[in-house]
């Protein structure tokens, strides 16, 4: 059997996710990074994506998050998300309605740092929806 850690994601509304996994793909603001048992301790902050967990009991698990901070430690990995979603829960209009939001922030942000965050969020979220193939 694989080396397995605790891994838990976490939102406002609830638990998501409380599992032993061997591995979590995770989408950084930096890029994708993976975690594996023993990683070494990290606090990374995310971007709008698909975190993906290979359990230990078999299967794999995708969550949409948007935003939040991950936490790893010698006691397992937490994802705080802004918000997340199961893929399986999610639904395409949902997702179009939200890039139209982030497009609409975008055209009104001002110029310098607020535009360049909000023109990024669109990038993420518009790369999400390919990834999800929605």
């Amino acid at each position: 059997m694989a080396d397995g850690f605790k891994f838990e994601l976490v939102s406002p509304e609830r638990l998501l996710l409380s599992e032993q996994a061997t591995a979590v793909i995770v989408p950084g603001t930096e890029g994708y990074f993976t975690v594996m048992a023993n990683h070494a301790p990290l606090m990374a902050t995310l971007k709008p994506g698909v975190v993906r967990a290979t359990l230990v009991s078999g299967g794999e698990t995708r969550i949409f998050v948007q935003g939040g901070f991950a936490d790893i430690n010698a006691d397992g990995f937490t994802l705080l998300a802004e918000h997340a979603t199961p893929v399986e829960e999610m639904n395409a209009e949902a997702l179009e309605a939200e890039i139209a939001r982030a497009e609409a922030a975008a055209s009104n942000a001002a110029e310098g740092p607020a535009r360049t965050r909000a023109d990024q969020r669109v990038v993420d979220l518009r790369n999400a929806r390919a990834e999800l193939g929605a």
